[in-house]
């Protein structure tokens, strides 16, 4: 089953399995990310937002601009998908912000703020292992362990360095891959 509205398309398959993959076309976006997403950016090329949802019990992808004016809304709208998991319940808030801080430091020091560049996010629901989420940039990638530690006195009144630190905190297991420029975050049931 395929769906479009203006620049978004959305592609749900349906598995044989008893809980059908939820059709996220009946999700609409919120209107500034559609505003957003029919303007045009630099090179001719139209910006969109894509979102898969491939056969598992919940599985999407969202692909967006690189432009820090999409997180709200696009978290919004991801958090209502992830809001009908069955687990959900209670850790709301902890996937919310785990999730707005990694798409920040995507857009931020992966794609330089260039809203040219992709960022990829892609959310699973495993049935015995919660949900994973994972955040992926173009960007060359960063060592989370050269990171200074936002609780350490010299660091206190910084206005900036925290989001690793409170993806940590907030998610269950947090994992990094090509060269950082992909976060993997899992919350358990």
């Amino acid at each position: 089953m395929s769906s479009s509205f203006g620049d978004v398309s959305c592609a749900c398959q349906q598995p044989l399995a008893h809980r059908v993959t939820r059709n996220i076309a009946a999700y609409p976006l919120p209107s500034p990310v559609q505003r957003i997403l029919k303007s045009p950016i630099e090179n001719d090329q139209s910006p969109s937002l894509e979102a898969n949802a491939p056969a598992s019990p919940t599985h999407f992808e969202v692909t967006l601009p690189a432009d820090v004016a999409l997180i709200s809304p696009v978290v919004s709208w991801v958090m209502r998908l992830v809001s009908d998991m069955e687990f959900a319940a209670a850790k709301e808030f902890e996937i919310e912000l785990a999730l707005r801080e990694a798409l920040a430091n995507a857009i931020t020091h992966g794609c330089q703020g260039d809203s040219a560049k992709k960022v990829e996010i892609s959310i699973s629901e495993e049935r015995a292992r919660g949900i994973l989420m994972v955040v992926r940039d173009p960007g060359r990638g960063f060592d989370p362990a050269t990171l200074p530690c936002p609780t350490d006195q010299e660091q206190l009144y910084s206005d900036h360095g925290r989001g690793i630190y409170l993806i940590h905190q907030l998610m269950d297991e947090v994992k990094y891959e090509r060269n950082g420029s992909e976060i993997q975050m899992r919350k358990y049931r």
